[in-house]
């Protein structure tokens, strides 16, 4: 799709929009929040708001708002340091934006969440309805990574990724990544428009990472990725240009643009493919890697070489290869013990096997999702 075509037709007429600014975009160089920013940016989401627009904002820089409010020479190295600096600056970073929002009549809420807020499907389904409660009241969601409590395990640790999750939880027709670049670059131009977030796209990110930051052009390009193959547009743009949201919402001609995928995914394989963990790996063969990639078939026993991990019906399982590499995602019909006992076997076998027959598919295409 054109690069005119898209910001017009898809862009300009977004009805509800996740915007996602960095650490770097709105705090100054002594790591406190940036008013300047947050008052331009608040302005602006707000002018959308008030326009009937829906707009969720995940935003980073309560670790930087804690550096600067503790006058620490830079951003902490160890895990209970990060923390103690993400519970100080949390609440300087929530009453900048509370502030700057207030100008404009819109009102805030704080959504703090880890990993595990997304992984957990009932969970999961909270985030999302308070995100539309938040909507419905007409108050700016403001989401961030719950860094004060988060330790490895349980933490994406960039909020690229989680802004990809947020906007396909709530099927954002576009999620925009404000950053302190002006666009995916190549040869120091700004690209217009990506159609498929493949190796040649990835291959422009380059190393950068963000001063006091966590994520740089790779995490943005991979959470691009998501959120287009699950039928929605992405926009990367210089938070610093002005009114750099009013002008992409208008469809004008800033920042790099992503084409969305032709086929929306449904909300349950949205969870699947990008949310849940999966609890355990079904090794299949060539023939039943055909059949799913190739067919959109559902996955059948005979079609599977090995177990991994144990894991109980209604479980996300990785589905992979011979050689490690996932195939896709599902739901499993049957528990990790029941998949080796009719491993190989044909559906008319597995009655004899186990007793009964509850389901053909180890896992049924309408809750598979694929890569």
């Amino acid at each position: 799709m054109p690069s005119k075509a898209l910001r017009k037709n898809v862009i300009a007429a977004a009805r509800r929009v996740v915007v996602k600014v960095g650490t770097d975009a709105i705090t100054s160089d002594d790591g406190k929040p940036d008013r300047k920013v947050i008052s331009s940016l608040s302005r602006q989401i707000a002018e959308a708001m008030h326009a009937g627009v829906s707009v969720s904002l995940v935003a980073s820089g309560a670790i930087g708002a804690g550096v600067g409010e503790l006058g620490l020479p830079g951003r902490p190295r160890t895990l209970p340091m990060l923390q103690a600096a993400a519970a100080v600056g949390q609440g300087q970073f929530m009453r900048a934006f509370h502030d700057a929002f207030a100008r404009h009549d819109i009102r805030v809420g704080q959504v703090l969440v880890t990993r595990e807020d997304f992984e957990n499907r009932t969970r999961y389904l909270n985030i999302r309805n308070t995100l539309a409660s938040l909507a419905e009241l007409g108050a700016v969601a403001i989401i961030n990574e719950n860094d004060a409590v988060a330790v490895d395990e349980i933490r994406y640790g960039d909020n690229d990724i989680i802004a990809a999750l947020v906007a396909t939880m709530v099927q954002a027709d576009v999620l925009v990544l404000l950053t302190v670049v002006d666009g995916v670059l190549r040869e120091g131009e700004v690209v217009e428009v990506i159609d498929g977030v493949d190796e040649d796209a990835l291959s422009l990110a380059g190393v950068d990472r963000s001063r006091r930051g966590s994520g740089g052009m790779s995490s943005k390009l991979s959470a691009a990725g998501m959120v287009t193959r699950a039928g929605e547009a992405v926009a990367i743009a210089n938070a610093r240009t002005p009114n750099v949201l009013r002008k992409l919402l208008a469809g004008e001609q800033v920042g790099t643009v992503f084409v969305p995928g032709q086929k929306k995914m449904s909300s349950r394989r949205r969870w699947i493919g990008q949310a849940a963990k999966p609890a355990g790996r079904i090794i299949i063969d060539d023939g039943a890697v055909r059949a799913l990639r190739r067919q959109g078939r559902s996955l059948l026993p005979s079609g599977i070489s090995a177990v991994a991990g144990r894991f109980i019906k209604g479980d996300t399982v990785s589905i992979v290869d011979s050689s490690g590499a996932e195939v896709a995602r599902g739901l499993t019909n049957y528990s990790s013990e029941q998949v080796q006992q009719i491993m190989g076997l044909k559906t008319s076998q597995i009655a004899k096997a186990l007793g009964d027959k509850p389901y053909d598919e180890v896992v049924h295409r309408d809750n598979m999702t694929l890569p």
